[in-house]
């Protein structure tokens, strides 16, 4: 029998995983889309946490809060939870007791997660988690607080060994990896690790039923900036004819897959001869210009949808980016056209983010 909803306890606001020193971005994106949304609160940070906060002027629905401030919604964002309780100086004899109190009697979730922010402080606790873990899925089943119907996963993040923040997610919109981040394998074939970094976007940016429906053998795409060929291998696996367009050499055993042709243009001068599919785009160069340059491929109806990164400067990044979409949006708007615009600061990007955008 599913948990109802309504049984949820309360909420005191947010808390969000990042990328360690991107605190400031993420609180900067949490008091955005709050203010859209009409919350009433404040973010607030912890250099070098690997996590952000959203303060809730008056307690609320934890639901609410997924929907509003969702993992889905936020750039900077791994993960998004409804903090429903706060513990400092937790007892290392019983850490379980104040945790389990905070549950409503009758309140139930269908999993548990413990984990820490990914930070270089809190990665010793990597062996406690796992085991504190076992010991909080077996006493909430000893409480009959656990119901594989639930809605919701209960997650206990540890910065520390004494601290705990105790949140929920709606687990169907939540994002489904712990900590925010999906697990890959580099594929040995590959001919760069940046192989990984679309590979997680197509796993992050897209729904499975997208990616059923937008990756069939024998589709078209466009890889900007392609040299050693990294992105263009993951099109490729999936059956994919790539025009892989880089001055800079491809490697060879791809280019034997006989699904590459290899143009040695600049990318931002190349224009393909007839409508592609998939354009991709990981070239270095400022944000603006690139999101202007993929701007011109939807607006100019050369590509069905891409998928690019924009390298952040060193300051004002969350304005950086915010300028580039807007940038985009207009480009489009000049050509009577929309733009669907998501974005995510991957655990495969560095000082950077990657965008899926798709003519609506």
């Amino acid at each position: 029998m599913n948990t109802p909803i309504t049984s949820a306890p309360f909420a005191s606001g947010v808390v969000v995983y990042c990328r360690a020193g991107f605190e400031s971005e993420a609180a900067q994106e949490l008091d955005a889309v709050a203010a859209q949304a009409g919350v009433i609160g404040f973010a607030r940070t912890e250099r070098n946490s690997g996590f952000a906060e959203f303060v809730l002027a008056q307690q609320g629905a934890p639901d609410a809060l997924q929907r509003l401030l969702g993992w889905s919604r936020l750039s900077f964002a791994r993960q998004s939870l409804a903090v429903i309780g706060q513990f400092k100086g937790l007892p290392r004899e019983d850490r379980l007791t104040p945790l389990l109190a905070t549950l409503p009697a009758g309140f139930r979730v269908g999993d548990v997660w413990v984990e820490t922010p990914d930070s270089d402080a809190s990665k010793p606790l990597s062996a406690f988690c796992r085991s504190f873990n076992n010991a909080f899925v077996q006493a909430l089943k000893r409480d009959g607080a656990m119901d594989p119907g639930s809605p919701w996963r209960l997650h206990a993040l540890f910065p520390s060994g004494e601290r705990c923040l105790l949140g929920l997610a709606l687990i169907d919109h939540a994002a489904p990896w712990h900590q925010g981040i999906p697990r890959l394998k580099f594929p040995r074939e590959a001919p760069s690790r940046s192989t990984l970094k679309l590979d997680e976007a197509f796993q992050v940016l897209l729904s499975k039923s997208e990616r059923e429906r937008w990756f069939k053998p024998g589709m078209s795409a466009v890889d900007l900036g392609a040299a050693p060929g990294g992105w263009t291998w993951q099109l490729v696996r999936r059956g994919l004819h790539v025009t892989a367009v880089d001055n800079g050499p491809m490697e060879e055993h791809l280019m034997a897959s006989g699904l590459v042709v290899h143009k040695r243009e600049d990318g931002f001068r190349y224009q393909p001869r007839q409508r592609v599919e998939w354009m991709v785009c990981d070239m270095v160069e400022q944000p603006r210009r690139v999101a202007e340059r993929m701007a011109e491929w939807l607006a100019m109806g050369w590509c069905k949808r891409c998928v690019f990164n924009l390298k952040l400067p060193m300051k004002k990044r969350y304005a950086e980016v915010q300028q580039a979409f807007a940038q985009m949006q207009d480009s489009a708007a000049a050509q009577g056209r929309e733009i669907e615009i998501r974005a995510k600061q991957l655990y495969h990007d560095r000082e950077e983010i990657t965008v899926f955008a798709q003519e609506r």
